[in-house]
């Protein structure tokens, strides 16, 4: 447990480190980008150092988060800005990825002992879904399909893997590509998963049925972290080493790239895309982070400073109403950001 342990707290600081590298060297002229019109609300984590890692939004529209670090989940009103913190039994879990079910069930990868989780917010109780492979020890994020099945990247483990909450059971697919590090996943209106590939410079789909993996090639120097697909199942990407954002649209395996204002190491890391079709995502590697929005119909952008610094949003998620909910994880805070109306 403690080896485990100390080898997430390894990758936090890492990425922590990497995050302040890139602050570092300071972001480039923003060029055409216009003001964002935003408030962006935030609040302070109850238990400090909880490394807030991924948001969700509940069925009832609440902000779930993961608290990476302290070994919790917890969940805040917008409304109030009420907590309440759920503690795992399981030590060391290292809660990373989580998304809400239909039913309000709240599911969570337990990143640092190679499980996934499923809280039921009523009764405080969990149950846990073991890895049937030791070497896919780490799973990542997680998606629910139409059908109610739970997909999910195992990012060291080099995996992609299905969970049925009707039997328990998980199906486990190893990339054909050497240390892809599967990473953000997303699923199209047809049904079909695709991710990143964040190791490489690759997107890739798996097939529901076979689980066949086919994968699409980007620029040589994109690494892929984070993805967001829109209405018509084209699918955006932020390219966290080259500084950009990408998008591929799987009927043709066009790339387009687009510089993301921060310039070249500015880090776009978590993404989303809002019900009126506009893509949000942070920039990491500038001081202090961003939030970005980008007009697909206009292709421009508009900015707005995260007013704690941010301390590198990983991931974002968008509401049903055009809110979008982040955690911000080296500042120890989650927060909504609210387009000016």
């Amino acid at each position: 447990m403690r080896s485990r342990k100390k080898m997430i707290l390894g990758v936090v600081i890492l990425g922590l480190g990497l995050g302040i590298a890139l602050a570092s060297r300071g972001a480039a002229p923003g060029g055409d980008v216009g003001e964002l019109k935003v408030t962006i609300r935030e609040w302070d984590v109850p238990t400090k150092g909880a490394h807030p890692h991924d948001p969700a939004v509940g069925t009832d529209g609440a902000l779930w988060f993961t608290e990476q670090l302290q070994n919790k989940l917890g969940r805040v009103d917008p409304k109030t800005g009420v907590f309440q913190e759920y503690a795992l039994k399981i030590e060391d879990s290292g809660p990373h990825g989580l998304v809400a079910d239909s039913n309000g069930n709240i599911w969570f990868t337990g990143n640092g002992k190679g499980y996934i989780g499923k809280l039921d917010p009523g009764t405080s109780a969990v149950v846990a879904y073991k890895m049937p492979d030791a070497k896919a020890d780490d799973p990542h994020t997680a998606v629910f399909d139409s059908h109610g099945i739970l997909w999910f990247t195992v990012q060291v483990g080099n995996m992609v893997g299905r969970l049925d909450p009707q039997t328990g059971r998980i199906d486990l697919k190893k990339m054909q590509t050497a240390d892809a590090r599967p990473y953000g996943i997303v699923v199209n209106s047809k049904g079909i998963p695709f991710f990143c590939e964040f190791g490489t410079n690759k997107l890739a789909k798996i097939d529901p049925q076979s689980m066949a993996i086919v994968e699409y090639k980007l620029p040589e120097s994109a690494r892929p972290r984070r993805i967001a697909v829109d209405a018509s199942d084209k699918i955006y990407f932020t390219d966290y080493q080259s500084g950009n954002l990408g998008r591929l649209d799987p009927a043709t395996g066009a790339v387009k790239m687009w510089p993301s204002p921060g310039g070249a190491n500015s880090g776009p890391y978590g993404i989303a895309i809002t019900p009126d079709g506009l893509v949000w995502y942070s920039e990491s590697g500038v001081k202090p982070n961003t939030i970005i929005q980008f007009n697909p119909r206009t292709e421009q952008f508009a900015r707005a400073a995260i007013p704690s610094g941010g301390g590198t949003v990983r991931h974002m998620v968008a509401t049903a109403d055009g809110r979008v909910y982040i955690a911000c994880s080296g500042v120890n805070k989650v927060g909504v950001v609210e387009p000016t109306r």
